[in-house]
């Protein structure tokens, strides 16, 4: 066969091969790296709940909410994964194609055959720019509510982790910034970079929530929040900031979607009637109205 019969420079043809190489590719990756997940936390040792046990820091987390933040991500891939395959609207098939692409599956084959370092740099780069598309290009509309929660979500999700957490854990653990398990009166120690991970993390994240009224990231952000200060004892400047951060990221959400609801009340106005189109009140005067030809004959 010398040619095919479709033009594939036709951007339509290039869209729908895009959107066939995901649905291969999406649940490929997302099998292995439960696979390795599952693997690495029974066989190989340690695992990373003893690593977070046996390395502790100031903003260590509860191995307990982590987990069941990540099964939360994977739930959320599974359904990514389906509405690949269901998706029926153009703009969810423009969403998964241009909005997300190849980035969940580079994210998630990183997480298989780098390091810790690695994978926590490489993860933060390909969720940054699929999330930064989606918000400015492809945001959350109401109209399609399984794309913001089988597309939105996930990938902020996946981001957020990252982001506010495993990134600083990994450096802190690198650089040393850990103390011995077998003195948790230790636990003061490095308090300052703590803070100023913390903070930095859950102020992006809050500008965020702010400018995008984003819930999923409100969400995530809170989750991440009371993972830390649950799992204690933790110096004071980082305990405060978390639990500041916990109140502030859904009232921050609130705030924004109020603000939101009122100016759409107040820029409703409503226009007075024409006295032509009114037929049910045509001899009907206002309160300021003077009949001029009444007045004068009254004289």
């Amino acid at each position: 066969m010398e040619s095919l019969p479709l033009d594939i420079s036709h951007p339509a043809v290039r869209d729908y091969l895009s959107l066939v190489r995901l649905q291969v590719l999406t649940p490929l990756s997302l099998l292995i790296n439960i696979a390795t997940l599952v693997v690495c936390s029974v066989i190989v040792k340690p695992s990373a709940g003893s690593i977070i046990k046996s390395h502790p820091t100031s903003i260590s987390p509860s191995p307990n909410l982590i987990a069941a933040y990540i099964v939360a991500i994977f739930l959320g891939q599974i359904g990514y994964c389906t509405l690949l395959v269901v998706a029926r609207k153009p703009e969810t098939k423009t969403t998964l194609v241009k909005g997300v692409g190849l980035s969940l599956v580079y994210a998630n084959w990183s997480r298989i055959f780098l390091s810790l370092d690695d994978t926590s740099g490489l993860l933060v780069l390909c969720l940054l720019y699929s999330n930064i598309a989606l918000l400015t290009y492809h945001p959350p509309t109401s109209s399609r509510p399984l794309d913001t929660a089988l597309i939105h979500a996930p990938l902020r999700f996946f981001l957020v982790l990252p982001l506010s957490l495993l990134f600083s854990y990994s450096l802190f653990i690198t650089l040393g910034l850990y103390y011995s398990p077998d003195h948790p009166e230790h636990y003061g120690r490095f308090a300052w970079p703590g803070f100023g991970a913390t903070f930095g993390a859950n102020l992006i994240g809050l500008v965020v929530v702010v400018m995008h009224r984003d819930i999923v990231w409100a969400v995530a952000a809170t989750w991440i929040c009371v993972s830390i200060w649950s799992a204690r004892p933790k110096p004071a400047p980082v305990y405060v900031t978390v639990i500041l951060f916990t109140v502030l990221q859904p009232l921050a959400l609130f705030g924004t979607l109020l603000y939101r609801q009122l100016t759409k009340q107040e820029g409703r106005i409503a226009l007075p009637l024409d006295e032509e189109h009114d037929t049910g009140s045509s001899n009907r005067r206002g309160p300021r109205e003077v009949d001029a030809e009444a007045l004068w004959s009254s004289s």
